[in-house]
């Protein structure tokens, strides 16, 4: 890891983060205010896919977070950003609600696989269309592989276990899109003039929030609310640079220890 610079952004996950479907992290949104008042940027960036960014935006903006669109990166943005590159017509298994995000895309004739988490679609008629066309040699897109998430009714299944049902059936590879990619992490970082080293990223999720952050240079808080399980930590190597209760004590933490 190269060595540590003056803190400039700090990059915060959202779901299990600062709310956890539609109720906030007790006191997230005082927190991201004072979080707001130092000489940092911030940016919010998200595996979500059950929704547009425009649906994510309205509901943290219902919890009386400050929080603008252009703050936000989404893996359905990278997603779409590499659809395109690549000039594919994806079969998208994603959530309805997140479709608009895909706007304008061709989707006939599909010859690629797109998939996020789409619980109402992920039975086996649709799974097998899906696995044929990865058969034929259609490319296998994973927006991301997150093992499971958090709901207010508990811990639910993300998309990867059926990812890697489809790469298991399939022989075959996912390019994935999301965090933990350190591509992800990269394209949230760009436009900021801030570099890995010069950032801190807060998350849930040990693997793909800190583990990815941490892998591109950046240093990781890991927060006990969401997804989180006793001894994630230890799921990491190099472990997160700091494990605490929520959001609100990680900026505590940045605001007394890294400014």
């Amino acid at each position: 890891m190269a060595s540590r610079r003056a803190l400039k952004a700090v990059l915060v996950d959202l779901s299990g983060t600062l709310h956890i479907e539609d109720a906030a992290v007790p006191g997230a949104q005082e927190a991201l205010k004072r979080l707001r008042g130092a000489s940092v940027i911030v940016r919010f960036v998200t595996n979500t896919t059950k929704e547009s960014k425009q649906d994510l935006l309205e509901r943290l903006r219902k919890l009386e977070f400050d929080i603008s669109e252009n703050e936000i990166f989404t893996s359905l943005t990278a997603a779409r950003s590499l659809l395109e590159q690549k000039q594919v017509r994806p079969m998208l298994l994603v959530d309805d609600r997140a479709l608009s995000d895909f706007k304008g895309i061709q989707t006939s004739d599909p010859n690629a696989v797109v998939i996020g988490l789409a619980p109402e679609h992920f039975h086996y008629q649709i799974l097998n269309q899906a696995f044929r066309l990865l058969l034929d040699g259609a490319p296998l897109i994973a927006i991301h592989k997150a093992r499971y998430y958090k709901r207010k009714d508990g811990l639910a299944l993300g998309p990867g276990p059926f990812v890697t049902a489809l790469e298991y059936a399939t022989d075959t590879k996912a390019t994935i899109v999301g965090k933990p990619e350190k591509t992800f992490f990269l394209e949230a970082l760009r436009g900021t003039g801030c570099e890995p080293e010069e950032a801190v990223m807060i998350g849930d999720d040990c693997r793909d929030d800190v583990g990815g952050a941490q892998d591109v240079g950046m240093l990781g808080i890991l927060v006990k609310t969401g997804k989180y399980r006793a001894s994630d930590e230890e799921k990491i190597n190099p472990p997160p640079y700091l494990t605490c209760e929520s959001f609100p004590h990680a900026v505590e933490h940045i605001l007394q220890h890294l400014l």
